[in-house]
């Protein structure tokens, strides 16, 4: 094992056990090209970068694409594999404002990722092993599986979502519970595909619950998928991201915060998300080592992420009408959420074709055809009324944000009678 790597690991002591063996060989090569080209900063002559300047010292751009966006001409160098510096600290404040029961709370300073994706990438490759467990709903986002699973080789269960409109901690409990010393929970609020989540009186039952688990011995790293933080339209919704309680749970839990501008800035093409870290007790310099595990990762798989989006958004940040055109757009969301609501208050009836899953936030919605296959109504809708729906785990999947205010009635009218049409047709 590379010297660097066992530094690392020496430095998160226990902590290190939440790690994979991939994990625990991570480390940032500080001592390479990068920790050389660092000491070389501020050289009359450096001829260490692998980037190129004009004579005066600035990038050297072509002007076609520079003139593409408002951005001075260093937008278009490297980044380090961490991140641009002044993003990383302003993100962490934000998650501060938005989450002020972090407020006191150690936790590590955000290491940029290729939005969420790539940061479930990261803690697949960082944390999870063949023998390990990942647990998730099984009304969940399906490259979970495809990234823990398939390509890393994780085991993977899936609990029941939803009892009686709650999230059901008893099965959640069961499958943390089951034969394994480490498990990967995944927590998606709001959640896709169902657009929920969790209430106040359920986010209570799930750290709790989880607490149970890590009291009994077991190793957890909760993961938090954070996409769509902040998109709830109901009151009595936990407000802010389990990151915060899980931060300080237990020796036994690492938390891992997943969030970034994809959903929550409206700026899905951008392509710039975060990966955070905390746990009960944890040091300034255990931190650090995390954050340095995952800035390997990042070097190791794409060295670092786009320049020009990361300075797009510390842009956006500072922009002084950035709060209220986030309100704005997210004005545009709320009032179809209340159309949705209207819809189906107005329309008893769609009762006997379909069931409506619990939802109170995010992009999506989940209703469960009653007496047909889901696949066969997705299939209907399409061809006969075209209109292109998601179908996971036996429900069909609306994307609400996709859709006009004004073509939501069509929209459920349609799935509606595509039930009937089979229903007719048996």
């Amino acid at each position: 094992m590379n010297k660097l790597a066992s530094e690392l690991n020496e430095t998160l002591g226990v902590a290190a056990g939440f790690l994979s063996a991939a994990g625990k060989r991570m480390y940032f090569p500080y001592g390479g090209i990068l920790g050389q080209g660092a000491e070389a900063r501020g050289s009359q002559i450096n001829a260490t970068i692998g980037m190129a300047f004009e004579e005066d010292g600035s990038a050297l751009v072509m002007d076609c694409f520079q003139k593409e966006i408002n951005l001075p001409k260093s937008a278009f160098l490297y980044i380090g594999s961490f991140g641009l510096p002044k993003l990383r600290e302003q993100w962490k404040k934000m998650q501060i404002e938005k989450n002020p029961s972090l407020n006191g709370v150690a936790f590590s300073t955000p290491v940029v990722t290729n939005a969420l994706t790539h940061g479930l990438r990261i803690s697949a490759e960082l944390f999870a092993d063949s023998e390990d467990t990942l647990v998730a709903p099984d009304l969940f986002w399906d490259n979970y599986e495809l990234i823990f699973q398939e390509a890393v080789g994780c085991k993977a269960v899936q609990f029941n979502t939803f009892r009686d409109g709650k999230f059901d901690c008893k099965a959640m409990k069961a499958a943390l519970m089951a034969d394994g010393e480490k498990k990967i929970l995944v927590l998606n609020f709001p959640n896709n595909p169902a657009g929920y989540t969790a209430t106040n009186e359920d986010a209570a039952k799930i750290v709790a619950t989880v607490k149970e688990a890590a009291d009994a011995g077991k190793k957890i790293v909760v993961i938090l998928d954070d996409a769509y933080f902040g998109l709830v339209y109901e009151e009595g919704i936990h407000g802010e991201s389990l990151f915060a309680e899980f931060a300080t749970l237990s020796e036994n839990v690492l938390a891992v915060k997943l969030d970034g501008t994809t959903k929550e800035e409206y700026a899905w093409g951008l392509r710039v998300g975060f990966i955070t870290f905390a746990f009960k007790g944890a040091t300034p310099e255990q931190l650090k080592a995390l954050e340095a595990k995952a800035a390997g990762n990042v070097r190791s798989a794409v060295s670092n992420i786009t320049s020009i989006g990361q300075h797009m958004a510390l842009n956006a940040f500072s922009d002084p009408d950035h709060d209220n055109q986030k309100k704005e757009k997210y004005e545009v969301l709320h009032e179809r959420y209340k159309e949705i609501r209207r819809i189906l208050a107005a329309h008893p009836e769609y009762d006997e074709h379909f069931e409506v899953m619990p939802f109170n936030s995010g992009y999506f919605m989940c209703v469960k055809p009653r007496g047909v296959d889901a696949e066969a109504v997705r299939k209907r809708l399409l061809e006969g009324y075209s209109t292109g729906t998601i179908r996971l785990s036996g429900l069909i999947r609306l994307a609400f944000a996709t859709v006009p205010k004004a073509k939501l009635a069509q929209l459920f009218q349609n799935v509606a009678d595509a039930v009937k049409d089979l229903k007719g047709a048996k």
